[in-house]
């Protein structure tokens, strides 16, 4: 395990080694975002994402760790991204995010719904009540067809605008949420922007990592954009055959209790473990397990 120190002097006393942990543990427990879709491609959806002070711990219990991975971004053409992976913390479990789509094609459903494909007006996917919201849906005005965006654990995923090349866009992803478990400020679970079948105008922006999708102007035709790893966002979506929808970001996990609590009798997946604000916090990027 990485070892890192932030904020300053730890209040209070550090319990015996023998002395486990029995009460409740702080989780943030985000999956893996969607991958954008190929040609006027949707917005992939962010991870589900949960977050809750309460999770009962009792000395001896091993609790399995699972960090879901990032759907893979649908190439050029008909092709619709790739679903997220699941997260998992104990019974906590989310849902991966929702596949940006192709042209023509409904975005993908999971924790927040991936962004509806450009061409005909099609309909972004649902997220899961209490983990995401649902991605934008994609437009239908001849000569500026652009896809939706994907959905968001703070917010829906907008829908895009056609007519003139002016006002030509791609939807912006859903927002993310922000937690403050580490002891810095971080917004996860954002959703992908759409792409855009337009010689002007730039693809729909991503929110907390999700990937911009493609579009530059001048060009209208490029690759969407990848999230950010470990953030749970939605990979961009894919402009006019412009090579394809960005790459959903991995989730992640991580959880805290008082730092004057014993720490735990053993840790796998090589979490980073980090001191802040008198909590003991356990930043999960890979699976594992941790026995309190």
């Amino acid at each position: 395990m990485s070892q890192s120190f932030l904020g300053g002097v730890i209040s209070g006393t550090m319990s015996p080694l023998t002395g486990q942990v029995t009460g409740f543990v702080e989780y943030l427990v985000v999956a893996g975002g969607g991958g954008g879709g190929g040609s006027n491609g949707g917005g992939g959806g962010a991870g589900g994402l949960l977050t809750a002070t309460s999770y009962s711990v009792t000395s001896g219990s091993s609790i399995t760790v699972t960090v879901g991975g990032g759907g893979a971004g649908g190439a050029t053409g008909v092709n619709n991204g790739v679903q997220g992976s699941t997260s998992v913390f104990g019974s906590i479990s989310t849902t991966g995010g929702g596949y940006g789509a192709y042209y023509g094609v409904a975005g993908g459903n999971g924790g927040s719904g991936g962004g509806g494909g450009g061409v005909t007006p099609s309909a972004g996917g649902t997220g899961v009540p209490g983990q995401g919201y649902a991605g934008g849906t994609g437009s239908n005005t001849n000569t500026y067809n652009n896809a939706g965006a994907g959905g968001g654990s703070g917010s829906i995923g907008l829908n895009s605008s056609g007519g003139t090349a002016a006002a030509s866009a791609g939807g912006n992803g859903g927002t993310g949420t922000v937690s403050n478990i580490t002891g810095t400020p971080t917004q996860y679970a954002g959703g992908g922007g759409g792409g855009v079948n337009s010689t002007t105008n730039a693809g729909g922006l991503g929110a907390a990592g999700g990937g911009n999708g493609g579009g530059v102007g001048g060009t209208g035709a490029s690759r969407g954009k990848d999230a950010t790893a470990n953030t749970g966002s939605g990979g961009g979506g894919d402009a006019n055959a412009g090579g394809g929808g960005g790459n959903g970001g991995s989730g992640i996990v991580i959880i805290r209790y008082p730092a004057n609590c014993a720490p735990p009798a053993s840790v796998t997946g090589g979490p980073q473990v980090l001191y802040n604000n008198s909590y003991q916090i356990y930043v999960f990027t890979s699976s594992g397990t941790i026995t309190f």
